[in-house]
């Protein structure tokens, strides 16, 4: 066979999906980050593009930041502008989930092409180091006195954060519809809103405020989780008699009208991104739980999840 006609073959192969992941060139790809710089899914897209090229299975990444309603925003560019492009990822989480249940918008992830859960991850609540509150006991009390008057920071509506603030408040007998929440539209606006002392108390995934706390700057009341998160000397909530228990959790959705071949393929670069040194780094940076599931095994996971989360903020209020 001659050269040129060998690489034509060759060619063709890959663009059907037809050859091994070691035998296809890295790839230039495409990430969507449907939040404002700052936050955990900008972090994480980050961290997974990173990975990606480290992997030696993408040669570059390109970032795509847009944010508002949960996410709705950069999910309706990344649905209506990467049909069918095999190259194209978007990070999502529960966060979108509960945006969409509460926002209705008129595009869905049922519209894009799950890949991949990558990791889990709990909520802390923080109070600016001069808050008058120094525990979550004390804001509670308050709550209990005024509820408007205690204003919860995170992200927007819909979001883990906004949803444990109201499981908080019908958890102590306080009406969830009362509750004073400030949705902000990443990761960013709310640290510096927190750190400003223009809300009361913020919430968000442990990473996110952990160089704050650290430093002293945010002290940290409680946590979403079942038992104190490991290495993370911070009480559960539990704990301090609230019943409230609440995770988070971030994935990859592909792009819509791609191929099985092509999912399945993005699933096998994702999966080897994850195994890489660059990502093993990211993960203890970030204090973040692993949680790989992938392929059809996900999507099913989201179609649980958005049940289960729509009958929580059902009962919460809040739908």
């Amino acid at each position: 066979m001659r050269r040129d006609t060998f690489l034509k073959s060759m060619m063709a192969l890959a663009a059907a999906g037809a050859l091994p992941l070691s035998a296809q060139a890295a790839t230039a790809m495409k990430m969507m980050l449907p939040a404002n710089p700052g936050g955990g899914w900008d972090t994480t897209g980050r961290a997974v593009g990173k990975a990606l090229i480290d992997a030696g299975v993408a040669s570059t990444v390109t970032y795509d930041n847009k944010g508002g309603a949960a996410g709705a925003i950069g999910l309706a560019q990344f649905v209506n502008g990467s049909k069918g492009d095999a190259n194209a990822l978007m990070v999502m989480g529960a966060v979108m989930l509960g945006g969409i249940i509460t926002g209705k918008p008129p595009v869905n992830l049922s519209q894009a092409t799950p890949l991949a859960r990558l990791t889990s991850e709990y909520n802390v609540f923080v109070l600016p180091a001069n808050s008058p509150f120094k525990s979550m006991a004390e804001v509670v009390a308050q709550l209990k006195k005024d509820p408007g008057s205690i204003k919860w920071g995170g992200g927007s509506r819909g979001s883990t954060e906004h949803i444990a603030a109201a499981m908080i408040a019908r958890a102590v007998g306080v009406d969830p519809a009362k509750i004073n929440y400030v949705a902000f539209r990443g990761g960013g606006e709310a640290i510096s809103a927190i750190l400003g002392g223009n809300v009361t108390i913020g919430g968000s995934g442990y990473s996110e405020f952990a160089e704050y706390i650290t430093t002293g700057k945010m002290k940290p009341v409680g946590v979403t989780s079942d038992e104190r998160l490991k290495g993370i000397d911070v009480p559960t909530l539990k704990e301090q008699g609230i019943d409230v228990s609440i995770g988070n959790w971030r994935g990859i959705y592909g792009a819509p009208g791609i191929s099985k071949a092509q999912r399945d393929e993005l699933i096998a670069k994702l999966d080897k991104a994850l195994k890489s040194k660059s990502w093993a780094e990211s993960m203890e940076k970030n204090g973040w739980t692993p949680a790989w599931l992938a392929g059809d095994a996900f999507a099913a996971f989201v179609d649980k999840e958005f049940a289960s989360l729509r009958d929580t903020m059902t009962r919460s209020g809040m739908v």
